[in-house]
């Protein structure tokens, strides 16, 4: 393979990487400035994985608020066509990603970790 293939792929790679932190900072703006569902207040969305053709986005959220769960998907799928809308806006591109909403769930596995790691503590173990 050339260098200049390499370097093409590479260029191709730090794009996408750079539209998928655009789109991540771009949704969170707009869900903070103009979504009006209180059910949304404590959502963030985590991270943004495009596919190859950039046609598609997969959008993960998360929440500290693990009880509302059901609630807070019920508001994103409400909220999907907003969001799209007005990340086209935005973006001032041809054609703007689809977006899937999916629960991440980060934050409750570190929540889960803190929990375990202050158990042992207090039990005086350590690591």
């Amino acid at each position: 393979m050339s260098k200049g293939n390499n370097k093409g792929k590479m260029d191709k790679n730090a794009k996408k990487a750079m539209f998928e932190e655009r789109i991540l900072n771009e949704l969170n703006m707009i869900l903070r400035r103009d979504m009006n569902d209180t059910r949304l207040q404590f959502v963030s969305l985590t991270h943004v994985e495009l596919s190859n053709d950039f046609s598609m986005a997969k959008v993960y959220w998360d929440t500290f608020d693990s009880g509302k769960r059901g609630d807070i998907k019920k508001a994103l799928h409400s909220a999907h066509g907003k969001l799209r809308s007005n990340l086209a806006k935005v973006l001032n591109v041809r054609h703007t990603p689809d977006l899937t909403l999916l629960y991440d769930g980060q934050f409750e596995s570190e929540k889960a970790i803190d929990e375990l790691l202050e158990k042992e503590a207090k039990e005086g173990k350590s690591f």
